[in-house]
């Protein structure tokens, strides 16, 4: 006799794990930035660019970067938050910063730039993270 329906029949035992609820799959560790960001052509076009070097050439080059985050994850979130015009130069600065008698630590992009550092100046960006 089953005790949920009054039925003459017997219901299986329900598998716990299937009774279960549902949670959200963790989602994987991205060594990119991952904040929202307008996803123009030109952006898009860079950070493919920085991704297909992480993906190729980022393991022959080794991992001895001087600085957190490295180039190019600083390459990437700079190009996400500023556009491809500034952010391109913002991380060909931080690679030039990068060699040799450069700096070292933490270097993160900074949120919004100073009206300065207009689009026509790319140069003064040179400033932009330096201790």
């Amino acid at each position: 006799m089953c005790k949920a329906c009054g039925g003459p029949h017997e219901h299986p035992a329900k598998d716990p794990a299937a009774t279960a609820p549902r949670t959200k799959p963790t989602p994987r560790f991205s060594r990119n930035w991952r904040g929202p960001f307008r996803r123009t052509p030109g952006r898009l076009a860079g950070l493919g660019l920085i991704r297909l070097y992480q993906l190729t050439l980022s393991g022959f080059v080794g991992h001895g970067c001087r600085h957190i985050p490295t180039c190019s994850e600083y390459g990437y979130e700079a190009i996400a938050r500023h556009g491809l015009w500034r952010g391109g130069w913002m991380a060909l600065f931080r690679v030039a910063r990068c060699g040799p008698g450069g700096t070292t630590g933490l270097d993160p992009v900074p949120e919004r730039l100073a009206p300065r550092l207009g689009w026509w100046a790319p140069w003064r960006l040179w400033q932009v993270g330096k201790h």
